[in-house]
């Protein structure tokens, strides 16, 4: 537990120096160039030097299922603070990110979000809440990947929490598909409440699209449905070895 809570120190520390270092200069090229590709390189080194230092490995299954010719939703379980950027890292080259508003109290960190085309959802303000899941549509359709973690919140024990609808009405809107993503091993990392992380294996599993061609918002609990069933079927069939 000491040597796990010195490497985490360690990660929160240089990782912050990183951000600190790069994100400016990237930001500025971003104004200038209006270009964002570079924010993702940064932001992939910057995951990637943090699980390294925390001692966190990861495995995939299924990356044959994730679509590179179009725009998708990709859809996962929530079991620790390590799961969002494992899975920015693990998926997709240039993965759009709905994250929690409360992330804008880090100035610097948020700017290089907006920049990068992350997008904020205040669920405590259901206008501001509607407007993210607009823009998010906006930007699929104009092809970008987002991730989404429908439970809203890390779920404490290895069931799946109601998922919340935000998320697939965006994809709906967009005609994209969502693509189910299970998580497994990310509670033994990070457990909720606690800042220490653990170096672990993570499994990441990757489902089969489920398409939204030709759905509307009348379909949207069936297609909730449909999701978690997957996500459900993920899990159930053990980590990636």
């Amino acid at each position: 537990m000491i040597l796990a809570a010195l490497r985490s120190i360690a990660a929160y520390v240089l990782v912050s120096l990183y951000v600190l270092i790069v994100a400016p200069p990237g930001m500025l090229i971003a104004i200038l160039f209006g270009a964002k590709r570079h924010l993702y390189v940064l932001g992939h080194i910057g995951v990637r030097l943090g699980l390294a230092l925390v001692g966190i490995r990861y495995r995939v299954a299924g990356k044959e299922h994730v679509p590179h010719d179009r725009a998708a939703v990709f859809c996962a379980n929530h079991q620790s603070n390590v799961d969002p950027p494992l899975l920015f890292d693990a998926i997709h080259p240039y993965m759009h990110i709905l994250y929690k508003a409360e992330i804008d109290a880090i100035p610097i960190l948020a700017r290089a979000f907006r920049y990068g085309g992350f997008l904020p959802v205040d669920r405590r303000n259901r206008e501001a809440a509607l407007r993210s899941i607009e823009a998010g549509a906006a930007s699929i359709r104009s092809g970008n990947s987002f991730l989404i973690f429908p439970e809203g919140t890390r779920s404490r024990t290895a069931d799946l929490l109601p998922f919340k609808k935000g998320g697939f009405i965006m994809a709906i809107k967009a005609q994209a598909p969502i693509v189910p993503v299970a998580v497994q091993g990310g509670r033994d990392a990070m457990q909720k409440g606690s800042a220490f992380i653990r170096p672990v294996r993570v499994s990441v599993r990757i489902g089969e699209p489920i398409e939204t061609a030709g759905l509307d918002l009348n379909d949207r609990d069936a297609l909730i449905q449909e999701t978690r069933r997957r996500i459900e079927a993920l899990l159930a069939l053990g980590p990636v070895v």
